[in-house]
């Protein structure tokens, strides 16, 4: 196989081996104008259309172009087999990829409508066509090093710049390639996972609506529209109808979440009328299923419904003894040590100073230190929905001899860890059973009856723990967390549990926790919007910055700086912490933790309702992507990514000053300009809030930042191996 080169510009082409034929010259045309087309992937993925990663796309297709202009510009490079390899990859990847394309337009389901061996190709290929694509591609890069072209024109005493012109690229290649191939190992995976699937089960207890009743689809898009709609419709019916019209959601859905908050920073009526719609329409909007599917009602008549199944309790105590008052003290854990007393004051300090958190969050941490007997937790009671999920503060409580009332599914292997946390704690846990625990024969039985499901048992639940207990106060900690649509229906399950306790309840006042992420819009201090506007003006000053900026256009770096909301109460400052690629499920699951929050605030609950840091637990680092911006996201100072044994402990620090301190924001009694700054204070948010730069902005630069660093020595490796390469053949030094 020959490349079929630009070969007007050589002065002796045949000496090279080609002809003077012009019909050579329209492979290369055609294939340069074909792969520059491709710059069109480039734009789609920026401008949010697909949901491609930026750095992979240019790096893909950027290379390509490349490699392109330098073989069209070499002689030696044409000749030379690594360009044949190099068209031979690009053609056996592309084909079957866009006829994969085509198979799924036809069928209207790229996953299972595409034909096996098709789908096998598009998704396998990559293995081998990858490797054998950049090794053309270098191969390419290696021998234009001596471009001809371009020393005639301009003269053979630059051929030291066109040197590491060309080899430049195959530099690059170190930390570039493998982010490549890893990216279609995790489609790869996705995508076999989704053909081979089992059906889902038929839908039962809280599901989704139905949006079509021709085709029975349940469209979380349609439905998430309509309950933002109905929540601006109280105070903006323009608005509401702009939600509504959105076309495209899954990348659009976040001006219009920016578009409430700034709405409800108009009014703290606004704010909370706002709220209750969100909330109302939620729970008439999403549906109920009878176990036996018969039966089809809304969520909010199915949570009024007498129920006549009921569960039994459990209760297991710990085996250990208490410690003295004396001997108990705050303890956080952190890069594998536990810190307390002064060490942990200096620690708060540092990170207030770098901006990490919020000195209210650290003034609430250091006042709990102070005040040991706010760790006494032995007449406390902690109702945890997800009581085994990553961030839950089970073990933190249980340390501390709390009263925890653990809610979680029913599989024995959770309620083996469970219970087997408490009997090593000098706490107690209580839980539901589906039979008596005194009639169970061991253990093993003990784990299989306990246990519930929060989707179709949402009503026996409730009913449960509103008889535990009479006359204590319990303190309901929404923690668990699904993936997807299923976040939305878990939370919705955990605020009907925690409105009808808040309400039901006699005796005891209750009082809400939540964990807010920084991935969302919150309102935040005048001095956290000063501080990322200084270092905005620092970090754009800087080169790796500057060309991120020029390469990514306005998707990538974004100013994490917003003009302030003028409402009653004075100037409102808000940030932007969303991520697009968490999805609008996510957000709207979070946002109806928000809408929780104000509301039983506003009716006289203690809410302890602070932002969370990022924090590495396995269900955020299994997506290979985010794992890897979280090792690179430190560069933007101040962020700091947390161990999920540092956000818990530092969390439950600040819920136990939330909880005691009368003169905390989470006491109803504390007045605020707006509900919605309930979120401004006490936050843990790692820097996002003091950033220079949004969140979503800084992925791709962040992933490449980490295999900048975990190749740099490789990239040394190969530069060094280049230099010898040009002394030796090129007589460079």
């Amino acid at each position: 196989m020959r490349y079929a080169g630009s070969v007007m510009y050589y002065s002796n082409p045949k000496t090279a081996g080609y002809s003077n034929d012009p019909n050579d010259v329209g492979l290369a045309l055609v294939l340069t104008v074909v792969q520059s087309m491709a710059i069109g992937e480039i734009a789609h993925a920026v401008a949010g259309l697909v949901r491609s990663p930026i750095f992979v796309t240019v790096l893909q297709v950027g290379s390509r172009i490349a490699a392109l202009h330098f073989v069209n510009s070499s002689p030696r490079a044409q000749a030379h087999w690594g360009a044949a390899l190099m068209i031979l990859s690009w053609a056996l990847v592309e084909v079957p990829r866009y006829l994969f394309y085509v198979a799924a337009i036809v069928s209207g389901d790229a996953t299972k409508g595409t034909p096996y061996p098709l789908f096998w190709l598009r998704y396998s290929l990559f293995a081998i066509l990858y490797p054998t694509g950049i090794a053309g591609e270098l191969s390419v890069f290696i021998n234009s090093s001596r471009c001809p072209v371009y020393l005639s024109m301009f003269g053979p005493e630059y051929e030291n710049v066109m040197y590491w012109s060309a080899m430049i690229f195959p530099i690059i290649y170190v930390p570039g390639a493998l982010p490549m191939i890893l990216n279609m190992v995790g489609n790869r995976k996705r995508a076999f996972r989704n053909r081979f699937a089992r059906p889902p089960p038929p839908p039962r207890g809280l599901v989704w609506p139905v949006t079509d009743v021709a085709t029975g689809n349940r469209s979380s898009t349609d439905t998430s529209k309509s309950i933002l709609a109905a929540a601006m419709r109280v105070v903006d019916p323009e608005s509401a109808d702009a939600v509504l019209a959105e076309r495209k959601w899954r990348f659009g859905y976040v001006k219009h979440l920016v578009n409430m908050v700034e709405r409800q920073c108009r009014s703290p009526e606004d704010a909370l009328k706002i709220a209750r719609a969100g909330l109302d329409a939620a729970y008439e909007t999403f549906q109920f299923v009878s176990k036996d599917g018969t039966t089809t009602t809304s969520f909010a008549e199915a949570m009024s419904a007498k129920n006549d199944a009921k569960f039994y309790t459990g209760y297991v105590k710990g085996e250990l003894t208490a410690p003295s008052k004396a001997d108990r003290k705050l303890e956080i854990s952190y890069k594998g040590r536990k810190i307390s007393g002064d060490e942990l004051r200096e620690q708060v300090g540092k990170w207030v100073e770098y901006g990490t958190i919020e000195p209210s969050a650290g003034d609430a941490i250091i006042l709990c230190s102070v005040n040991p007997g706010w760790i006494d937790l032995s007449d406390r009671y902690f109702v945890l929905l997800g009581a085994g999920s990553a961030m839950g503060p089970l073990e933190v409580l249980l340390s501390l001899g709390a009263n925890v009332v653990a809610i979680d599914l029913d599989r024995p292997f959770i309620w083996k860890r469970l219970i087997e946390s408490a009997k090593n704690s000098y706490g107690s846990i209580t839980f539901p059973m589906t039979k008596e625990q005194g009639k169970c024969v061991d253990d093993d039985e003990v784990y299989a009856c306990s246990g519930c499901n929060l989707f179709t048992e949402t009503p026996i639940v409730r009913d449960w723990l509103v008889d535990l207990y009479p006359g204590k106060a319990f303190t309901i900690g929404s923690y668990a967390y699904l993936n997807g649509a299923l976040h939305v229906q878990v939370s919705l399950a955990m605020d009907a549990i925690c409105r009808d306790l808040c309400a039901r309840r006699k005796g005891g006042k209750t009082s809400l926790a939540y964990l807010c992420t920084p991935t969302d819009l919150h309102l935040i201090p005048k001095e956290a919007h000063d501080a990322a506007a200084s270092r905005y003006a620092d970090y754009s000053r800087r080169p790796f910055c500057m060309l991120m900026k020029l390469l990514g256009g306005k998707k990538v770096l974004r100013k994490n700086v917003r003009d302030p909301v003028s409402g009653t109460g004075g100037e409102f400052y808000y940030v932007n912490g969303i991520s697009v690629a968490q999805g609008p499920n996510y957000a709207l699951a979070k946002r109806m933790q928000h809408w929780r929050a104000v509301v039983a605030r506003d009716e006289g609950h203690v809410v302890s309702s602070n932002v969370a840091p990022s924090t590495s637990t396995a269900s955020v680092t299994q997506n290979r992507t985010f794992a890897w911006a979280y090792e690179g996201m430190p560069y933007f100072a101040p962020y700091e990514i947390f161990a999920p044994e540092t956000s818990k402990s530092v969390m439950i620090a600040i819920l136990f000053h939330d909880l005691n301190n009368p003169g905390g924001v989470a006491n109803p009694k504390t007045r605020l300009a707006n509900p919605n700054q309930l979120f401004s204070y006490g936050s843990f948010h790692g820097g996002v809030w003091r950033c220079a730069y949004e969140i979503d902005s800084i992925g791709e630069c962040s992933v490449l930042i980490y295999f900048a660093r975990v190749a740099a020595p490789c990239a040394l490796a190969f530069g060094g191996l280049g230099i010898a390469f040009g002394a030796k053949y090129f007589g460079f030094v």
